[in-house]
């Protein structure tokens, strides 16, 4: 089981886990409760999501906690980040506040607006057993935001080498994996480390 109630995390494991036959249903669907994340880095908030739902299904459970890291700003809204788009998950709202904060540092220069998104997956069994994986990718911090794919900070994340943002990539560019996509996520590059542990190839 995928342990998230967010639907665009949700859309993405399902894609990833796909080609290696694996069907998921989410913590979301099974009404299960967001355990709380007290963690103090991806890796441990990833953790704690898998082994909650692992014990409360007795099923397999993947869980990624992941999140925007922004040089300019000590590294903020890092683990919090979804925190930064409230109950009502306004991420234009959130990517306004960065914004507002990297003018504030006069942060404007494309080298003073590095970021990077860091995914951490973690795969628990019923048995106590764990995998943990991260990754992560780099960029710059496009204003104003661009495209309305993806979901999250997407719109406003450029990564390096490319010309367009996460929000203007199609899935399959953003997150697809060889042959079809070049793995550029986070999430796919942490994805990628995960299935050599604990997946058979296809």
């Amino acid at each position: 089981m995928i342990a998230t109630h967010n639907p665009g995390k949700l859309a993405e494991m399902r894609e990833l886990l796909a080609p290696h036959g694996v069907e998921a249903v989410s913590a979301g669907e099974l009404g299960l409760a967001e355990p709380e994340e007290t963690g103090d880095s991806f890796r441990a908030n990833a953790g704690i999501k898998a082994i909650a739902a692992a014990k409360a299904t007795g099923l397999p459970a993947f869980a990624d906690d992941s999140g925007l890291v922004v040089d300019a700003l000590d590294g903020a809204p890092g683990i919090h980040s979804a925190r930064w788009a409230g109950e009502g998950k306004d991420f234009m709202a959130a990517m306004t506040r960065i914004e507002r904060l990297l003018q504030e540092r006069g942060a404007t220069a494309p080298e003073h607006r590095k970021a990077h998104f860091v995914s951490a997956l973690c795969v628990a069994w019923p048995d106590d057993h764990l995998e943990e994986v991260e990754a992560r990718v780099d960029g710059t911090l496009a204003w104003p935001p661009r495209g309305t794919a993806g979901f999250g900070y997407d719109p406003a994340f450029l990564p390096d080498g490319y010309t367009r943002t996460f929000g203007e990539m199609s899935s399959i560019e953003k997150h697809g994996l060889p042959p079809l996509g070049l793995g550029l996520s986070h999430r796919a590059r942490a994805f990628v480390k995960l299935a050599e542990i604990c997946l058979e190839p296809r």
